[in-house]
């Protein structure tokens, strides 16, 4: 089983969690929502699998290339 970290493409808030930790996810499928600037910006698996962790809270800040997230394949 490989783990593959998920990060965010930009810095901004989460807005909204998706996802929890045990669910499972296809490629491309949200996880989480980033609020930057007024825009919506979904945070998606690149890998089929089982999220091992989220490491975020609905309000925290996140910065560009955080990992928000783990999905174990």
């Amino acid at each position: 089983m490989a783990s593959i970290k998920i990060n965010t493409e930009v810095s901004g808030s989460v807005w909204k969690l998706l996802k929890k930790a045990g669910d499972t996810v296809d490629a491309g499928e949200e996880i989480m929502l980033i609020e930057s600037m007024k825009m919506e910006i979904p945070v998606s698996s690149e890998t089929g699998g089982r999220i091992d962790s989220i490491n975020v809270a609905e309000g925290e800040a996140v910065t560009e290339g955080q990992t928000v997230a783990v999905v174990v394949s």
